[in-house]
């Protein structure tokens, strides 16, 4: 494992479940941020597809404990911004050669989307071991990693799209994944904080 992967890893093993958040208020951001540090899901990816991400971004840097990065992250300008915000790693849904070379040479920690055996061949050649598997689900689910994966042991994975608290653990169960994706957590709207909480512990429970 390159050192690259290693730093990519390390985010990947804050815990078992990374909440892929899509927040629309930046108000929101410092509560949701607290009630997922709290439960025990400290690595936090803001999806870059609300206009206040970025200061999403921003205000959930303010949290002790948070580790907060930056989804949906298309290009080497998306990459740009999310870096001047903050972020401390990059999720694709998907390689260009353009963004992984950018984020090499700015050596920003990127958990580029892969969904079959071309795109992880692909992704190996160009450097990046740690990948996501996206969209997981609708890719496959956990027969078709397993089946990918078993060629390409290189490779790790976090599953990112679909996946629940009800089928996180046959994910989990695979030897090539790492931790899962999920947006369950945290549903659209004025957070319930006590709630979101509650079902961080339970996600950071899960085992791999």
């Amino acid at each position: 494992m390159s050192d690259y992967a290693a730093r990519v890893e390390a985010v990947m093993r804050l815990a078992p479940v990374v909440p892929v958040l899509v927040i629309e208020d930046v108000a929101h951001a410092v509560p949701i941020a607290e009630a997922l540090v709290a439960g025990g899901l400290p690595a936090l990816e803001v999806t870059l597809r609300t206009p206040c991400a970025l200061d999403v971004i921003k205000a959930m840097k303010t949290v002790p404990g948070a580790t907060v990065g930056a989804g949906t992250v298309l290009n080497p300008t998306d990459m740009a911004k999310a870096l001047d915000a903050g972020a401390e790693f990059l999720v694709s849904p998907g390689l260009t050669p353009q963004l992984g070379e950018a984020a090499l040479k700015a050596d920003a920690p990127l958990l580029p989307g892969t969904s079959n055996a071309t795109d992880v061949m692909l992704a190996l050649d160009m450097g990046f071991e740690r990948l996501k598997f996206f969209p997981a689900m609708a890719a496959g689910g956990p027969p078709a990693l397993k089946a990918i994966s078993a060629p390409l042991a290189a490779a790790k994975f976090c599953p990112t799209g679909g996946v629940s608290l009800a089928n996180a653990p046959d994910w989990l169960a695979l030897d090539a994944v790492i931790c899962v994706g999920g947006s369950w957590m945290v549903p659209k709207g004025a957070p319930d904080v006590a709630r979101i909480e509650a079902d961080a512990r339970e996600a950071a429970a899960l085992k791999a």
